[in-house]
């Protein structure tokens, strides 16, 4: 499905990875999943530390470890029902704890917000286009720019996995009925086009990487469709005791990206909602220098819709967060957080 092929691996790649035996530093050991998107964002995250660390340069200076998920391993069933998003994340971090990986690469999105004890973000990677795109199947017609949900004719079906999307979907169409849809980017795209689903959302961020932005029908504005806490960034974790490389990854860290992040996790650490309430959240620096965070809380069925922003200095940003999302959770019904 990409039209550009996967960039060479740097390094080495190994894909049982092994506790380190001796006390050599080299090579690192960068663990993540094993999607073309994945992948993709690992390399180009390994390409960046090089560029940053000349002694990287050598062609041994990288182990790749591409390790399979719960989250990748299971595709018939919701990820609320069989344990979240963290699963994207459990055996990568099962791995770095064990000492058989050094990092591990994740789309933050997909990162739960109370890390496993002993692993922290280390950085965050300049984000990427944090919007949703629309992908539209042969029974739509056209996106109109004022109203980009138009296009999808009445009572399709619109293949999903994320709550978040199908939330504010229904609330703006409630005639549509979502369908779950998992898979990595490409087998979505191709079930669109076949016509299992009318229709489907991917992120904007994982298409342009992919090089695969010209599937966008729309690209959504967050006013639209509140995008996830954390969407269009990579981050990378590590054991909190490897001291000397958080010091490392701190040079490449962006610190728009780190700041924003922050504000959108404790938002959702506030909130402490579990893969079944629909949450979005989306900050952004403006040109006035301020850190503006949009919150969403919504029931699945898109009848209750809660959305919220505050602004503030980019330093507060973990307190903007925290304040933002104890408002939303004060003032949405009490169901909508039930486990």
């Amino acid at each position: 499905m990409s039209r550009h092929p996967l960039p060479p691996a740097i390094g080495r790649t190994a894909p049982h990875p092994t506790p380190r035996r001796d006390r050599s530093p080299l090579p690192l050991r960068v663990g993540t999943r094993a999607s073309p998107l994945a992948l993709i964002q690992t390399r180009a995250f390994m390409a960046r530390l090089v560029g940053f660390c000349p002694v990287l340069h050598a062609a041994e200076a990288f182990e790749e470890h591409a390790i399979t998920t719960s989250g990748d391993r299971v595709q018939d069933r919701a990820l609320a029902e069989i344990g979240g998003k963290g699963l994207f994340a459990k055996e990568i971090h099962e791995a770095l704890a064990d000492g058989r990986i050094d990092f591990a690469v994740h789309s933050l999105k997909d990162l739960e917000t109370t890390l496993p004890e002993g692993i922290v973000l280390a950085c965050c990677m300049t984000r990427e286009d944090a919007r949703d795109a629309l992908v539209l199947g042969p029974r739509c017609g056209a996106p109109d720019p004022q109203d980009p949900f138009a296009a999808i004719p009445p009572g399709a079906t619109v293949g999903t996995a994320s709550v978040r999307r199908a939330a504010q979907l229904l609330h703006r169409r409630p005639d549509l009925r979502p369908a779950l849809l998992r898979g990595n980017v490409g087998t979505r795209i191709a079930k669109v086009r076949a016509g299992e689903v009318d229709a489907t959302f991917l992120a904007y961020a994982g298409l342009r990487r992919l090089g695969l932005e010209h599937e966008a029908a729309a690209v959504l504005d967050p006013t639209v469709m509140v995008p996830a806490a954390g969407q269009g960034i990579v981050g990378v974790t590590v054991r909190a005791a490897d001291v000397e490389l958080r010091d490392l990854l701190s040079g490449i860290e962006d610190a728009e990206a780190a700041a924003v992040s922050r504000a959108e996790r404790a938002m959702l650490a506030a909130l402490d909602g579990s893969c079944r309430t629909p949450i979005g959240g989306h900050a952004e620096i403006g040109a006035d220098g301020a850190l503006h965070l949009t919150g969403l809380v919504a029931r699945a069925d898109g009848s209750f819709l809660l959305k919220r922003a505050i602004s503030g200095a980019p330093s507060e940003a973990e307190a903007l967060g925290r304040t933002l999302g104890e408002s939303l959770r004060r003032d949405s019904p009490a169901d909508i957080f039930l486990p």
